[in-house]
């Protein structure tokens, strides 16, 4: 720990700033303010002149446009003041509890983001800081990305915007590609949804937003379980087995996620949009079954099995609800493993990439074509009207079989969202 002198050489307030003698008098109120006021100056000075290593000023960045926000941060489109051709996409990490120090999920997002280099992962360029509020001395911090046209999202929500089974297939193989190099660097994303799917205008796949990855492992024979957080995975991608409060879980999380995009990428839209934990179970088990002990032999150990009223007796419907839009027979039998409830049945993104899907004519083509044509780049964030639903979109016939039940505080409310 420093001491006071070398606080006081390194230009930062010293702690015995009180005058000799003043210990053994009576504290003059105004005389104890006017040295914390001179204390903030003081530290104030030194912020606004420090240097901080490694991490440039972020006004080397112009700011041109907020294109989205992440988990725990805002997202703004920026171009490189000294060469105007390079832009960039810049994340301003959210600090609503700062006097808790920087928060753990960017710390976290930081380091995971760091060690991954992968061609279809999001690239990290580096950490950009701002000079202090002149008034709140706050100082904010920026992780600095490539800059990628287009979300998935934002392209899906465009009718103008049409993939051939080919150009599917290329999405999804990219996309299994980066959940592969995550996976198989024990990296869990949690968030996998189409909005956190960029697209490179020359059409290259990239998995984005960290904010609320983790690092996982596998429990050891004899050895505790895991005990993350279930409160992860934006609810209408998020898998039934954190829905009914599964806290030991791994890869096959972000694999339900995969599967509803890859359904997403022929119906335009997501494809089970419930309004609470409770809506979005009735409507995977409208989809794929009622969730029963034969079909998951694990499910009576999850805490919220049995305390929670779900549809009995519905059949299994992927391939049924879902063929209208998908005449390839492997493209249906792909999602329907993506789509299983018993997570230890769910196919793992090694075993997806080998499926006769992505090996069978038409093999994926380049996206690069269909992706050029839209010059003007598309996010879901920056809609501005409504998403443009297909005739017969799946969503109608959903639209029927959305539960109405309130979330039941007992069974749900308790559960704090703490990312851990």
């Amino acid at each position: 720990m420093a001491t006071s002198s070398n606080a006081s050489s390194s230009g930062l307030p010293s702690s015995s700033s009180t005058p000799s003698g003043s210990s053994n008098k009576t504290k003059d109120p105004i005389v104890e303010a006017g040295l914390v006021v001179a204390d903030v100056y003081k530290t104030a000075k030194y912020l606004q002149n420090y240097k901080f290593p490694y991490c440039d000023d972020v006004v080397k960045y112009e700011m041109l446009v907020k294109i989205g926000e992440g988990t725990f941060g805002e997202v703004c489109k920026g171009r490189d003041r000294k060469d105007p051709r390079k832009f960039v996409a810049i994340k301003k990490v959210l600090m609503d509890h700062e006097k808790e120090g920087f928060p753990i999920t960017a710390l976290r997002e930081l380091k995971i983001l760091q060690t991954l280099k992968h061609e279809n992962i999001v690239n990290l360029i580096e950490v950009c800081c701002s000079k202090p509020h002149p008034k709140t001395f706050v100082i904010s911090t920026y992780l600095v990305f490539e800059f990628c046209e287009h979300d998935l999202a934002g392209l899906l929500a465009n009718v103008n915007v049409k993939f051939t089974l080919c150009q599917i297939k290329s999405v999804m193989q990219q996309l299994l590609n980066g959940i592969y190099y995550l996976h198989s660097n024990k990296i869990l994303h949690r968030d996998i949804k189409s909005s956190n799917i960029l697209v490179t205008k020359s059409g290259c796949i990239k998995v984005a937003d960290f904010g609320l990855s983790r690092a996982f492992s596998t429990p050891e024979q004899g050895k505790p379980p895991n005990r993350y957080t279930n409160r992860v995975v934006t609810l209408w991608y998020r898998p039934p087995e954190l829905l009914l409060g599964e806290r030991n879980y791994g890869p096959s999380v972000d694999m339900w996620g995969v599967g509803c995009i890859m359904a997403e990428m022929w119906t335009r839209s997501p494809i089970m949009q419930g309004n609470s934990e409770i809506s979005q179970l009735t409507l995977i088990c409208n989809l794929c079954g009622t969730i029963t002990t034969d079909v998951w032999p694990d499910v009576e150990k999850l805490e919220l099995f049995g305390k929670i009223e779900l549809p009995q007796n519905q059949k299994r419907r992927v391939k049924e609800r879902l063929k209208p839009y998908l005449v390839d027979p492997y493209a249906c039998d792909i999602l329907d493993k993506l789509l299983m409830l018993d997570p230890k049945r769910r196919i793992d993104s090694d075993t997806a990439l080998n499926h006769e899907f992505f090996w069978t004519d038409p093999m994926p083509s380049d996206l690069s074509v269909t992706i050029s044509q839209h010059k003007s780049s598309m996010f879901d964030y920056n809609k501005t009207r409504t998403r443009p639903y297909r005739p017969g979109n799946i969503r109608a016939a959903y639209s029927k079989l959305k539960a109405q039940v309130a979330p039941s505080s007992t069974n749900v409310d308790k559960y704090k969202d703490l990312i851990f």
